[in-house]
């Protein structure tokens, strides 16, 4: 049975006219030179059907009147610019040709799929738009930010089976949760097809009921609510100035320095950061978690005389008082540098050490760092400097580590 994914390219669209609605279908003569609009002679029933895919249509060319030398047994049919095999049509009478299309198929355009009722001589007589789908599913996978805490940017997932081979329509509700009326968000397709941006006008320190409703021809779903209070949903831009340097004539070592994102330096928060690394020959990822709130960090443990591609990111949390484990920002642009090449020792794995670790009693090893029984106190004020603050790695796995620098 003919369905409507394989055509050539069709003599009529069903496209609409400015003014009209998305979805909605109206046909149109192409420049095909062989084609031609006869209006008023002839009419399609039913006209602009929707169905569902798998379903059957029946549908009939009338002729109107007595157009000269045009009869039933003179008409054919196309669906998307395809004649149809003549065994799809039956003549009921000296003016209607009928048409049946089983199993149907979704519409290769959603605005709408042309059916034409042609004359012998391929004039168009009639047509009429096709709609064959699927009626949407719940969206869901709704996840929010903000990344000034007066916006909120939104996206989420259109249904377990996305495509609906229709025009659908989704909008993001938004209400505080306790008072106040819904909400419809405005900028849409900000991030992605599925996500919208509210650029303001939004309240702090209560919650907010945010959900997502999808509608088209065949039904409509709506969305799980998710509430969020704005605080608890705060982002940033990714750290800016990564550089990364050579430590000295040390092939097994890289220094990573940044600034921190400008964007919330004026709110109360706390930031912690991720490094993440790889060699220029290599799509796998090492990352290291245990950067903290440090704008600097060494790379030990690297192998000699090779590029290494670095990205940092940022995470605020604890922004007035919030207890959420906040989100992270996009990585920054890669920045690359390489390690000396080796000289006549091999490089040590895991941290090397400074004069503040030494101090401490610190001993370094690929296990990451490990501490005397007692611990000396800190240096005295004018005393050498080298990585302060150091503390023991919490047990990492063998392989390259992450020094904090000052």
């Amino acid at each position: 049975a003919p369905g409507l994914r394989h055509s050539p390219a069709p003599l009529t669209q069903c496209t609409p006219p400015p003014g009209l609605e998305e979805d909605s279908c109206r046909l149109f003569p192409t420049a095909d030179k062989h084609s031609s609009l006869i209006p008023d002679t002839a009419v399609i029933s039913p006209q602009d059907p929707t169905l569902l895919i798998g379903s059957s249509l029946q549908a009939t060319c009338s002729l109107h009147g007595d157009p000269p030398g045009t009869t039933a047994e003179g008409l054919y049919w196309t669906l998307n610019g395809r004649r149809l095999p003549p065994e799809l049509s039956r003549v009921l009478n000296a003016s209607t040709l009928a048409l049946v299309l089983a199993n149907l198929n979704g519409s290769r355009q959603q605005s709408g799929d042309n059916l034409v009722c042609h004359a012998r001589d391929g004039s168009i007589l009639a047509g009429s738009c096709l709609y064959v789908g699927l009626p949407p599913e719940k969206p869901f996978n709704i996840s929010c930010w903000s990344k000034n805490m007066k916006d909120l940017t939104c996206r989420w997932t259109p249904g377990a089976h996305g495509e609906t081979f229709l025009h659908t329509n989704y909008s993001l509700k938004y209400k505080l949760r306790w008072y106040g009326q819904d909400n419809t968000c405005e900028e849409y397709h900000t991030v992605g097809p599925h996500s919208c941006h509210i650029p303001k006008d939004l309240a702090l320190f209560t919650p907010y009921e945010i959900w997502v409703e999808a509608t088209n021809r065949l039904g409509s779903a709506r969305s799980d609510v998710l509430t969020l209070d704005i605080l608890d949903v705060v982002t940033t831009d990714p750290p800016p100035d990564v550089h990364v340097s050579r430590v000295g004539g040390l092939e097994d070592q890289l220094s990573v320095r940044w600034v921190s994102p400008p964007a919330l330096k004026d709110f109360l928060f706390q930031a912690k950061y991720q490094i993440r690394y790889r060699v220029e020959d290599s799509v796998d990822w090492k990352v290291v978690d245990d950067v903290s709130n440090q704008t600097s960090c060494r790379l030990a443990g690297l192998k000699p005389g090779t590029v290494y591609f670095v990205q940092v990111r940022c995470n605020p949390f604890g922004i007035y008082g919030s207890k959420k484990a906040g989100i992270w920002s996009e990585w920054s642009h890669p920045t690359a540098a390489s390690t000396p090449r080796s000289g006549e020792h091999p490089p040590r794995a895991g941290c090397s050490l400074g004069p503040a670790e030494r101090a401490l009693g610190l001993t370094a090893s690929s296990q990451g760092f490990s501490l005397p029984s007692q611990v000396p106190d800190p240096l005295p004020r004018g005393g050498q400097r080298g990585l302060e603050g150091a503390r023991p790695f919490p047990s990492p796995a063998p392989g390259p580590q992450a020094l904090p620098l000052t």
